[in-house]
């Protein structure tokens, strides 16, 4: 079917979707959202109001039903990311899909099986921070050597969030710091060194009454010697950051994350010359990360994250908790 916008439906009226997502594709240049839907229709009839969405659906079902929707975003909790990534795709859609992809690398390595049966479509897993400007410079700045070898990557992420009821509280659901936060601290090497790690190492702290780690921490050790470390909470402070070291030189990465849409991002290069902090303008990394999915959907080019690379996070994810429970350093394969 030709077309030049891709019409895209929404799974769901999650937070982080109605929020922040939501607006952002709608002031994408090759998107449109056209309708949400929700199990709850009044909820769903007042997200597309407030939102200017044409229409609203009562069940997941129906959205994918809609033959006018190209792309599906789906920001369900984590336990349903595969179940309703797999239906949209049987639905004929392409499907941008919320972090982390799944529960765990086997429900990962079973998307990307079932997903090649529909070549047509696209799978991406939203890790929208790569598109940010201060991450594409981050990565040119380590290319051409300004902080010489990098060594080795620290990575801090903290919120606090002690709601029993949010669902990022709840362990069924795919729930805890790791898995909420973790995902992003674990990316941000594997983005910088291209490289999957050797063996990791990984310390949780549970909270007694929920049942989710409330704080990990985590070592990844890569080859030639090069490492990264990180610590991800649900129940501290709120910060962020993210130092790159090299041997010549550092990044610091101010906001990794939560780069704000509305303000100025900024990233500090340190090397023997001196400091010099890099301003970026106001940007909307969701809007950056729709629009070129709907690229790739447009021009039928491979997507910018594959789901080799959910595979990987995944992975990682599991030697992590793999690794607290037995006390021990765990090797990937």
């Amino acid at each position: 079917m030709p077309y030049e916008m891709i019409r895209w439906g929404i799974l769901s009226t999650a937070k982080i979707g109605v929020q922040k997502v939501i607006p952002a594709m709608q002031n994408s240049r090759l998107g449109k959202v056209i309708a949400i839907s929700s199990r709850n229709t009044d909820q769903a009839r007042q997200v597309a109001a407030q939102l200017k969405i044409d229409k609203a659906y009562s069940s997941y079902e129906q959205l994918l039903a809609d033959p006018e929707i190209d792309a599906i975003y789906n920001p369900l909790p984590n336990h349903l990311h595969v179940e309703w990534t797999l239906k949209a795709l049987q639905a004929g859609k392409h499907v941008l899909c919320e972090k982390p992809i799944g529960l765990n690398k086997e429900e990962a390595i079973h998307l990307q099986f079932e997903s090649q049966k529909f070549p047509e479509q696209k799978v991406m897993e939203a890790f929208m921070y790569r598109f940010h400007p201060q991450w594409v410079k981050a990565k040119e700045l380590i290319a051409a050597g300004c902080i010489g070898t990098v060594k080795t990557v620290q990575v801090f992420f903290s919120y606090y969030n002690v709601d029993p009821n949010n669902i990022r509280n709840k362990p069924e659901v795919g729930g805890g710091a790791l898995m909420d936060i973790g995902c992003y601290c674990i990316s941000f090497p594997r983005f910088i060194f291209e490289e999957e790690p050797l063996s990791v190492v990984g310390t949780m702290d549970n909270d007694p009454q929920m049942g989710t780690d409330r704080l990990t921490s985590g070592i990844l050790k890569f080859t030639e010697g090069k490492t990264a470390t990180f610590t991800c909470s649900t129940q501290l402070t709120p910060f962020q950051r993210v130092h790159i070291l090299g041997d010549q030189g550092q990044i610091i990465v101010e906001i990794p994350v939560n780069a704000p849409p509305k303000g100025n991002a900024k990233i500090t290069l340190i090397t023997a010359s001196g400091s010099e902090e890099i301003y970026f303008a106001a940007v909307d990394q969701y809007t950056l990360q729709a629009d070129a999915f709907a690229e790739a959907i447009l021009k039928n080019k491979s997507v910018p994250t594959p789901l080799a690379d959910a595979i990987g996070n995944m992975a990682i994810i599991d030697a992590i908790k793999l690794s607290a429970e037995k006390n021990n350093w765990v090797t990937l394969i």
